[in-house]
């Protein structure tokens, strides 16, 4: 349990650094950068969740999303505290950590600061940051685990 704690402490500390320097590059000099083809440096304010979905429930929103992240975060260190898998123990560090930095930004800024932006040609993904990242990273690790992973675990188990 302590490596994925230690995990959600590192995700949250880089989530919440690369915010505070990304948003003071971007007001020095602006609100976009182009870096690359496909990928951008913007500004944008989520006061939703994923994608801008919930983004009209005003300062509500702030407290009733807040509050759910905050139950999520509750399930899942409890699933982090009986979980053995190493994988698991940092995907799940990594999904609590990011929550836990977009609660952060919630509750201190009234929204959620996105900054990476990435495209093909006009076509944008909505803009991310570190702490959607981790989130995305780690829960895709723990559908592959559901999915390919723990089934040989309790199949090795009951022959076992």
């Amino acid at each position: 349990m302590v490596l994925g704690l230690f995990m959600a402490l590192v995700v949250i500390f880089l989530d919440q650094l690369s915010k505070m320097l990304v948003f003071q590059y971007l007001t020095g000099i602006g609100q976009h950068i182009e870096v690359t083809s496909f990928f951008n440096l913007v500004s944008a304010w989520n006061t939703g969740v994923s994608f801008s979905m919930f983004n009209n429930l005003g300062n509500a929103g702030i407290y009733i999303l807040s509050g759910f992240s905050l139950v999520v975060v509750g399930f899942l260190v409890y699933w982090l505290s009986k979980e053995k898998s190493l994988y698991m123990r940092l995907a799940l560090g990594g999904v609590i950590g990011g929550a836990l930095g977009n609660v952060i930004d919630r509750v201190r800024l009234g929204a959620v600061y996105d900054f990476l932006d990435v495209h093909v040609g006009a076509h944008h993904w909505p803009a991310f940051n570190v702490a959607d990242s981790f989130i995305c990273i780690g829960a895709i690790i723990i559908v592959l685990d559901g999915l390919f992973f723990s089934k040989c675990d309790n199949v090795e188990k009951k022959e076992g």
